[in-house]
C-alpha cells in the first residue's frame, strides 16, 4: 500500500522526527547490501530499496525504541533488519505472484529474471541474520527469526487457501497475519526489546504492530477493487490472481447459486473473461462487502491506538496513534 496520499501525513511527521536515525539506516542498508563477488545483488537490491518505499516498518522500530528511551546504536541494525526482510519477501512475492509492477515500477522480476528475484531475496534474508546477531541479544534474534518464519508461512497458507472457496474469514486473518502483520510486530517489539523495557510494554509495541498490520493489509485488500493506480498497484490484481481475500469471501458467502457459479468460474477455476473484474465489485456492492471490510479495517486501526494507551506520552506516541488513523484514511 502507498501511504502518499493526503492532506497530513503521519509517516511523514514520523520521518522528520526520526530523520537522523533514518539517514544511519540508509547508509546501513546501502552497505551491507553490497557484493565484493556479485555485483547483480546491489543493482537488484536497489532498484527496490531505492523506489520510493516509505521506510515504514524500520520506522516502527525506531521510534519504538526512541519512546522507550533508547539510545544505543543496535535500534539502527535493527530498523535495517526488519527493511532486508521486507524487501526480501517482495522480491519473493513477485515471482509467486508473477507480478509486473511494485511501487509503480517495474518489478524485479521483469527487469532481470525470477531467478536473480529469488537469489537475491536469499541474499538479503541472510543480511538480515547477520545484523540480527551484531545486536547480541538472543530475543532480539528469537523475534526476528520467528517473524521471518511466520511470514513464510502465511505465504504458503496463501498459496494453498487463495482460490479455495470454503476459505473462512478466520484463515484470512491468519493468512494476513503471517504475510503482513508479523512483520510490524516484530518491528515494534524488537524496538521495546532492545530498549529494555518490561513485558507488558513489549506486549502494547507487539499488539499495536499486529492490528497495525491488518488494517494496513485489509485496506490494501480494499484498494484492489476500489482504488486506483495511484496507490502503485494495478487495480483488480487480486482478482486476477484469484486471491481470495475479505470483501470477495463475505460476498461468497452470501453468494446465490448463479453467483456462486461465477465466483467458481473465476476465483476457483481461474478461468476469467473481459467484464469480470466489473461484475465481481457490482456484486462486492451488491452485498456491502466493501463497506463491512472497511469497518473491520477501522476497528483494527482503533485496537491499534487503544494498544498503546498504557505507554507514557510521548510525541512519538502520537505519531504512532495518527498513524493508525492514516492507514484507513483513504478509505473512510
Amino acid at each position: 500500500m502507498s501511504l502518499d496520499i493526503a492532506a497530513t501525513k503521519p509517516h511523514e511527521q514520523l520521518a522528520a522526527a526520526l530523520s537522523d536515525d533514518l539517514s544511519a539506516v540508509n547508509d546501513m542498508i546501502r552497505a551491507r547490501m553490497s557484493s565484493e563477488h556479485a555485483p547483480r545483488i546491489p543493482e537488484v537490491t536497489a532498484h527496490l530499496v531505492e523506489a520510493g518505499g516509505k521506510r515504514l516498518r524500520p520506522m516502527l522500530t525506531l521510534a519504538a525504541a526512541r519512546m522507550c528511551g533508547y539510545d544505543g546504536p543496535y535500534h539502527i541494525h535493527l530498523a535495517a533488519t526488519v527493511e532486508f526482510i521486507h524487501t526480501a519477501t517482495l522480491l519473493h512475492d513477485d515471482v509467486v505472484d508473477e507480478s509486473k509492477q511494485r511501487r509503480g515500477r517495474p518489478t524485479a522480476n521483469l527487469l532481470w529474471d525470477n531467478t536473480s528475484s529469488v537469489l537475491v531475496g536469499d541474499y538479503l534474508f541472510a543480511r538480515s541474520f547477520q545484523l540480527m546477531v551484531e545486536t547480541g541479544s538472543m530475543r532480539v534474534l528469537d523475534i526476528l527469526a520467528n517473524a521471518a518464519a511466520t511470514i513464510a508461512e502465511g505465504e504458503v497458507l496463501q498459496l494453498t487457501a487463495a482460490s479455495d472457496l470454503a476459505t473462512t474469514e478466520e484463515i484470512y486473518i491468519k493468512v494476513v497475519r503471517g504475510k503482513t502483520a508479523a512483520l510490524f510486530s516484530a518491528a515494534m517489539e524488537v524496538g521495546g526489546e532492545i530498549a529494555g523495557q518490561d513485558a507488558a510494554t513489549k506486549q502494547a509495541l507487539y499488539d499495536y504492530g499486529d492490528a497495525l498490520g491488518i488494517a494496513f493489509q485489509i485496506v490494501d485488500d480494499l484498494l484492489d477493487y476500489g482504488g486506483t493506480t495511484a496507490t502503485g498497484k494495478n487495480v483488480g490484481d487480486d482478482f486476477r490472481e484469484r486471491k481470495l481475500t475479505l470483501p470477495v469471501i463475505r460476498a461468497v458467502a452470501k453468494a446465490d447459486a448463479t453467483e456462486r457459479d461465477f465466483w467458481v468460474r473465476t476465483i476457483q477455476k481461474g478461468r476469467q473473461e473481459d467484464g469480470d473484474l466489473d461484475h465481481a465489485i457490482s456484486l462486492l456492492a451488491k452485498h456491502g462487502t466493501m463497506e463491512s471490510t472497511r469497518q473491520d479495517a477501522i476497528a483494527w486501526a482503533d485496537k491499534a491506538k487503544k494498544s498503546l494507551s498504557g505507554i507514557s506520552d510521548h510525541p512519538l506516541k502520537t505519531m504512532l496513534i495518527d498513524l493508525a488513523d492514516y492507514v484507513v484514511e483513504r478509505i473512510t
